[in-house]
């Protein structure tokens, strides 16, 4: 009975291990493709709406995407189950991708914006500081490829009006060489020099 039984439970000679082999081998053969962005999922929430027969469950995701080179989105989306809403907000924050200008590793300049209740300061840093952010906006930052930044959140702390109010910082930020710069101070200088030619030019 004993060798009947070894017998039952051993394979066949040159017959592979029951799935365990073949799953491996479909895994293996398949490459990965490296992600073009980098999705974070920042906050699930079930919401539901009133029906007639009663109450409707639904789920809300709130997801930021980036692909640490300046370009990040945020996107909300609801769904009938978690993995659908999730799907859904990523489209969403795609679509609505975002271009943010680092120089050196930070923001150009000082940023403060105010959405609903929420109230976001961005301020850039000297390389070494780090991310000194909490919650939503470092989330955010982390996938923008800025590495050196100061941010504060005051007022509401809903997740998604503060994720906006960070969005809108961002892409309020000017490049630097489009700031107000000394070329038109020159101009103004040049101005007399030339109105001293058009006089000479008169006598």
């Amino acid at each position: 009975m004993a060798e009947q039984q070894t017998a039952q439970t051993t394979p066949r000679d040159g017959a592979r291990s029951p799935r365990g082999g073949r799953r491996d081998d479909r895994r293996a053969q398949a490459p990965q493709e490296p992600k073009e962005f980098e999705e974070i999922v920042i906050n699930i929430d079930r919401v539901a709406r009133v029906v007639k027969g009663g109450r409707r469950f639904r789920f809300k995701a709130l997801v930021v995407v980036g692909n640490n080179k300046g370009k990040v989105g945020v996107g909300v989306s609801k769904g009938q189950d978690v993995q659908t809403a999730v799907a859904k907000a990523t489209d969403v924050a795609k679509k609505h991708l975002i271009t943010v200008p680092v120089v050196n590793g930070t923001i150009p300049h000082d940023v403060e914006t105010k959405l609903a209740g929420a109230h976001v300061l961005i301020k850039p840093a000297a390389p070494g500081t780090g991310i000194i952010a909490g919650g939503v906006v470092r989330q955010i930052i982390g996938v923008t490829g800025i590495n050196n930044m100061l941010s504060k959140s005051l007022g509401s702390t809903n997740k998604v009006n503060i994720a906006y109010a960070t969005i809108d910082a961002l892409k309020s930020l000017v490049p630097k060489d489009q700031w107000l710069n000394a070329k038109p101070a020159k101009a103004e200088k040049k101005a007399p020099a030339a109105k001293k030619v058009a006089k000479e030019e008169a006598k």
